[in-house]
Order: structure tokens, then sequence, then C-alpha cells
């Protein structure tokens, strides 16, 4: 087995590292996607020198690896996935901080605002119709205004 490790050639890496990402693709977990990696960038070392022992090869696989997938959860970590669609169904939140000119008066703390295509209940201090309010919160399904 020893004699046979010594006949390691690049492109015995590069199958490894089409094994490895295609088993990531497989199960996606990104755990795999990096040895393949880095079993991809030790045939490309290998190719420029082919003299290197199976021994080293191993080693720079192994660091490789290991470096690779401590800095990708380092990375990961610093930077959180964004939500694509953030306001989902929560369509109040997209007004919180505008202002917005009242058509009705805000009466008993109650009122209408219409806004774009929706009338919206809104809470707050009484106001006359043509006050300029900002909304700065989502009360259930009403929004708490004030004067701007």
């Amino acid at each position: 087995m020893i004699e046979y490790l010594g006949q390691i050639e690049f492109w015995h890496w590069w199958v490894l590292a089409v094994l490895l990402i295609t088993l990531e693709i497989l199960a996606p977990s990104t755990v795999l996607l990096w040895p393949g990696i880095s079993a991809a960038i030790v045939g490309i070392i290998l190719l420029i020198a082919d003299t290197m022992g199976w021994e080293f090869q191993f080693i720079i696989f192994a660091v490789l690896s290991v470096a690779s997938l401590l800095g990708w959860r380092a990375y990961a970590r610093n930077r959180p996935v964004l939500d694509g669609l953030p306001g989902l169904n929560q369509r109040g939140r997209q007004y919180v901080g505008r202002s917005f000119t009242l058509a009705e008066p805000i009466v008993n703390g109650r009122g209408k605002l219409n806004i774009d295509d929706t009338i919206w209940s809104v809470t707050g201090e009484n106001f006359a119709a043509g006050t300029e309010i900002k909304v700065v919160e989502i009360d259930g399904n009403a929004l708490r205004v004030e004067k701007a």
C-alpha cells in the first residue's frame, strides 16, 4: 500500500476533488466543498512540482482543508445571510419612518390613512385633516402615528 501511495499523481487529487464536490452537491452542507477545493489545489501543486512525496501531499491537503473550512466559518459568522423578503406578510413595516398627509382627521385616537391603494387604521393623538404625520410603529394591524 505504501508503495502505491508513492505513485499518487495530480489527476488522483482531481478525481478526489470531483468526488468530494459531487457529494457536496448531493448533500449540501459546505463541509465537503472545502476539502474538494483543497484536493484540486493539491493536484495543481503536484502538476507543477511532480517530485513531491505522498507525505507532503497529504499534509498540504490536510492543512488546506482545515484552514479553508475554518476560514469559511469565520467569514460566514461575520456576514449573516440577509433574508430576501424581510417584510413579507408585514406590509406595514415598510411605512415606519415615512411621513404622510392625513386626508381624514384622527378622532378619539383613531383614524384612517390612505397609502397607495390601501386604507390603513391609524392610532395616535387627535389631528385635523391635512396634518403631516409620521408613522412610528405598527400596533397590530394599525399604524401608530405622531406629528411629523
